[in-house]
């Protein structure tokens, strides 16, 4: 058995953390995962929908997603995934459009043949760009005008900024918009050229708890329902503190959680770190999910320009997924992206239903608030770290700090992605890798600490 002084600790137990403990549990590191929710899996986390389990929030795979099947692989679970041909929506100027192919695209009536002509191309341009660093100088509204023309700009483009970034928009690189549609273009089948998307059978809970058993059966240990109130590095070691007071002592500690936890968390950090860590802006969610007795239009994704509408975008997942999953039924997700001063943070899950479910009535006439079997209300404020103006010489967290035995491996390391579980995987896998080179062998001698500690 490996003393708990000997183990390098994961703070944070989400899809992040849980594949770093067993990338470096691989490569023959002695690992422990300290999580603060009562269960693992961060916003790949279930939920209790009625009588059904599901994701809390939205996700899907794409053929390319080769970090993500790799990792089912690994678990045994890639027979559970399922593929399917979805159609894409576009709500604005108060009509539903469909544009699930090119035909559709030259007949989308709000742009003219010329503006469609700018904006395939904006999309061609971002789309052949092979990385998109370069872009983290310029900001997105002045690239996506450039390229797409103002008109384009201000009636397709400016709306979904708006509603993804908010006003935060303002302070966004293009590189922002290349990440997007980079995903949205590997979406794209090479010879059907639709969108294949694919979904895990079961949803996430299936490959959260396989994770988990699959770690612990490699002895790992992971605790859950533990919240870290703080972790100092003490010069042989680091020392965690639980928000129970509870201490434990371990040879070295990853933390994976946002960095506007880590002031608190770490408060050894210097003036600069914090500084550096400050710059960093998160978009927050608030996403409604339902069930409901009846489909929708059948469109996996619909995009939103109009402003009067609460929501980012309608996700209906029983597009994809089969409802016999959910009875029958249809399961429809509402996000909504916020900054984190928007007053939608505190208004009431009865506030939330009543409002989103009568635009929803105002976009479908076809759909009925009754027709609703269960809903419910999921907000996370630290979703999204932007890709703000020169991100990766400003902003972008290192690996290591100024802690020798405390290291930082978290979302707002992706310089520009959408945060998707694919790009989470490889990052985790990459920074297994830049950890190992750090830590050295695994096998050297552990170090003499003299405090008594164990992991619950």
């Amino acid at each position: 058995m490996t003393s708990p002084e000997a183990r390098r600790v994961i703070v944070g137990g989400g899809i992040l953390g849980l594949t770093l403990a067993l990338r470096l549990r691989r490569l023959g590191y002695d690992v422990a995962v300290v999580e603060g929710a009562a269960r693992v899996g961060g916003l790949a986390m279930p939920q209790e929908l009625g009588d059904y389990t599901w994701d809390r929030f939205y996700h899907v795979t794409l053929l390319s997603d080769a970090n993500l099947r790799g990792l089912l692989a690994e678990l045994g679970l890639d027979d559970r995934l399922r593929w399917g041909v979805t159609r894409t929506g576009f709500f604005t100027d108060g009509r539903l459009h469909s544009l699930s192919s090119s035909i559709e695209f030259l007949r989308f009536a709000p742009l003219s043949l010329v503006q469609k002509a700018r904006l395939a191309l904006t999309i061609l341009r971002a789309a052949h760009l092979r990385d998109g660093r370069m872009l983290e100088r310029v900001a997105v509204a002045d690239w996506l005008r450039r390229w797409s023309g103002s008109a384009t700009f201000e009636r397709i483009w400016l709306p979904l900024l708006k509603s993804k970034l908010g006003e935060n928009y303002r302070v966004t690189s293009a590189a922002f918009i290349w990440a997007i549609i980079q995903r949205m273009y590997a979406a794209r089948n090479s010879g059907l050229k639709r969108e294949m998307f694919g979904y895990v059978d079961g949803g996430y809970d299936c490959v959260l708890q396989r994770l988990r058993a699959h770690l612990e059966s490699l002895g790992v240990p992971v605790l859950s329902g533990a919240p870290v109130g703080q972790v100092r590095d003490v010069g042989d070691g680091v020392e965690v503190t639980l928000d129970n007071g509870e201490l434990q002592r371990y040879r070295s500690a990853v933390l994976t959680v946002p960095t506007t936890k880590l002031q608190a968390l770490c408060p050894q950090l210097t003036s600069a770190e914090r500084d550096r860590l400050g710059r960093i802006v998160y978009q927050g969610i608030v996403c409604a999910s339902f069930t409901t007795r009846r489909p929708l239009e059948g469109y996996y994704v619909t995009n939103i320009t109009e402003s009067w509408v609460p929501f980012t975008a309608v996700i209906e997942m029983t597009a994809l997924v089969d409802r016999s999953s959910f009875g029958g039924n249809s399961l429809v997700y509402l996000p909504c992206y916020l900054a984190g001063d928007d007053p939608l943070w505190a208004r009431s899950d009865a506030e939330i239903r009543a409002s989103f479910l009568g635009a929803l009535e105002r976009i479908y006439p076809s759909f009925r608030s009754s027709d609703v079997l269960a809903f419910n209300v999921a907000r996370v404020r630290e979703v999204l770290a932007l890709s703000t103006l020169n991100y990766s010489s400003e902003s972008l967290p290192p690996v290591r700090t100024s802690q020798p035995d405390i290291f930082l491996v978290n979302s707002a390391q992706i310089a520009s992605g959408t945060l998707n579980v694919n790009e989470t995987i490889g990052l985790a896998n990459a920074k297994a890798a830049e950890l190992a080179a750090i830590f050295g062998s695994p096998t050297a001698p552990t170090r003499n600490l003299n405090v008594p500690a164990h992991v619950g």
